[in-house]
């Protein structure tokens, strides 16, 4: 699931989120179960990626907890099954009221930085780059790619899809202005000393 900030209040709720996550984990981990999005991700969008293409119960899910700010995110990376795939989302979509749109499920920004993004998924799972197995990207198409190939991959209709979310996606970092809390100093000091 993949939650985009609207605007600043988005952000802060994902902000809200993350670390509501964190403080009930280990160090590194993240506790997040599904009653944490029942709440307070009122100016977020969500893209759900499924693992699993009939999944319809979670795809309800998704449409209940994020009304009008949810869509089932269709990635082709030029798998052999690229078309059954899409088709078999098409229904899931439809029996969830989820629009489609186009997801890169981008992992690199270009080609070549596979070999890297192989050695950190190496060292994140505490084995050699050769052990990998199915843990390693199963092809080298999940980096940025143009609108021209992705106008030769995706239905238009998808690529729309995503536009329309764009341009609902206003939040930018350069918005944020840090507000830290007034600290409390004994009376004719100040923070510093």
């Amino acid at each position: 699931l993949i939650l985009l900030p609207e605007d600043a209040r988005g952000y802060a709720e994902l902000c809200t989120l993350i670390t509501r996550g964190r403080r009930k984990a280990k160090k590194g981990e993240y506790i997040l179960p599904d009653t944490s999005f029942e709440h307070g991700l009122e100016h977020c969008l969500a893209l759900w990626l499924p693992s699993d293409e009939t999944d319809v119960l979670t795809a309800h899910w998704v449409a209940s907890h994020f009304p009008q700010r949810a869509w089932l995110a269709v990635s082709l990376l030029l798998g052999p099954d690229d078309e059954r795939r899409l088709a078999r989302l098409t229904e899931t979509a439809k029996s969830s009221g989820l629009p489609l749109a186009a997801c890169g499920e981008v992992e690199m920004h270009h080609r070549p930085r596979r070999m890297l993004h192989d050695v950190l998924a190496a060292v994140r799972h505490g084995c050699k780059v050769s052990e990998l197995g199915y843990r390693a990207l199963p092809c080298g198409e999940q980096h940025l790619r143009r609108r021209e190939r992705l106008q030769a991959l995706y239905p238009a209709a998808l690529l729309a899809e995503t536009v329309t979310i764009t341009e609902r996606c206003r939040f930018r970092l350069d918005q944020l202005r840090y507000q830290y809390p007034r600290e409390v100093v004994p009376e004719g000091m100040n923070a510093t000393g």
